[in-house]
């Protein structure tokens, strides 16, 4: 197995723990992760939630938690390789990726959407980016106006598959239509015009396999593709650092695997969750009143949502999990215990 090279670090197995918002990978997990020689993130996805203020502003609460979840984690892991994870979707963005590279990241990864301004918001820095991808057109896309527009290419790309948790990069009918071997030819794809641009800077552009990754098997797949590494978020959160309240643990743990859905998220986008009480009366058409709004996503339109994504997501890592979004990868009913991330990892790369 490689060793992912970020910058002038290098991690000692190569997995990058996903980043799981709200609040699921803060400064507890992303330090734990990096401190058994993975790459730790923490999402920015409202990570202000906790904060006294995070109602009435949640802009400052956001970014001053930005600040204080990475030095969190860099308490537990002085030397790790810890990131964030910066969704495109959301309405501040920009000053989440300035706030992350302030904070001093080792990395930024980006999706939802293609971080077409990620080199710009990151330049001078020390911090690398890597662009989030679940096709081969999206990489020939991102990578193709990074080089255009600012003369350089990603640091690392992660493909994200059909297998993955929380918003997707697919239609909801592509989900499906997905086979494990014909994701992996466009997995394969997507590893050939990465190092196209590899090649044309110079540089060996690191690629790793997000979705339906839960023990050494589905690795040494994806490893076996051509892949340099893994990032790997569901089997996280079943662990004892895992930031989220206990009863969002035990959720996924008592979850079948015919709990788990396709959702549509407020803003149209497919989703990955557990089906529970709140997912089953949007299912139905009801309509959720919610609080007012925290300016998550870009595009989320208040007066006409069917219920709040930041209030379900935010019910759910508090253990309100009859209310709350239960965002989960495709393996999530794999889950039978708690374990600690240091078991986790040796699982993984038994």
């Amino acid at each position: 197995m490689k060793n992912l090279k970020i910058g002038d670090k290098l991690t000692r197995i190569p997995l990058i723990q996903g980043g799981m918002g709200v609040g699921i990978s803060l400064g507890r997990l992303a330090g734990s992760v990096a401190k058994e020689g993975g790459i730790g993130i923490i999402s920015t996805a409202q990570i202000g939630y906790r904060e006294a203020d995070f109602d009435a502003d949640p802009e400052k609460a956001n970014l001053r938690a930005i600040d204080s979840e990475m030095k969190k984690a860099r308490a537990i892991s002085p030397d790790g390789i810890i990131g964030y994870n910066v969704m495109t979707a959301l309405k501040e963005h920009a000053a989440h990726v300035k706030a992350a590279v302030k904070a001093g990241a080792d990395i930024i990864i980006s999706g939802a959407g293609l971080p077409t301004d990620l080199p710009a918001l990151t330049e001078g820095s020390r911090t690398k980016i890597a662009p989030i991808v679940s096709t081969d057109k999206s990489a020939n896309v991102i990578l193709k106006y990074w080089d255009r527009k600012y003369k350089r290419t990603a640091d690392l790309v992660v493909i994200e598959g059909p297998e993955a948790g929380g918003h997707l990069g697919f239609k909801k009918e592509e989900i499906s239509e997905y086979t494990p071997e014909t994701y992996g030819e466009e997995i394969r794809r997507i590893i050939q015009t990465v190092k196209k641009y590899g090649e044309k800077y110079g540089v060996e552009i690191p690629v790793v396999v997000a979705g339906g990754i839960y023990d050494s098997s589905d690795v040494k797949r994806v490893l076996d593709l051509g892949a340099d590494g893994v990032q790997v978020a569901t089997r996280f959160v079943t662990t004892e650092e895992c930031d989220a309240d206990i009863k969002y643990k035990e959720a996924y743990i008592n979850a079948s695997q015919e709990d788990i859905r396709i959702v549509k998220s407020p803003v149209g986008m497919p989703g990955r969750a557990i089906l529970n009480p709140l997912m089953k009366r949007v299912a139905d058409g009801v309509k959720i009143p919610h609080t007012p709004c925290h300016r998550c996503l870009a595009k989320c339109s208040p007066a006409d949502i069917p219920y709040c994504i930041t209030d379900g997501l935010i019910n759910a890592v508090k253990g309100n999990v009859e209310e709350g979004l239960l965002f989960c990868g495709a393996k999530a009913w794999k889950a039978q215990k708690i374990d600690t991330v240091r078991e986790a990892v040796q699982e993984l790369f038994a």
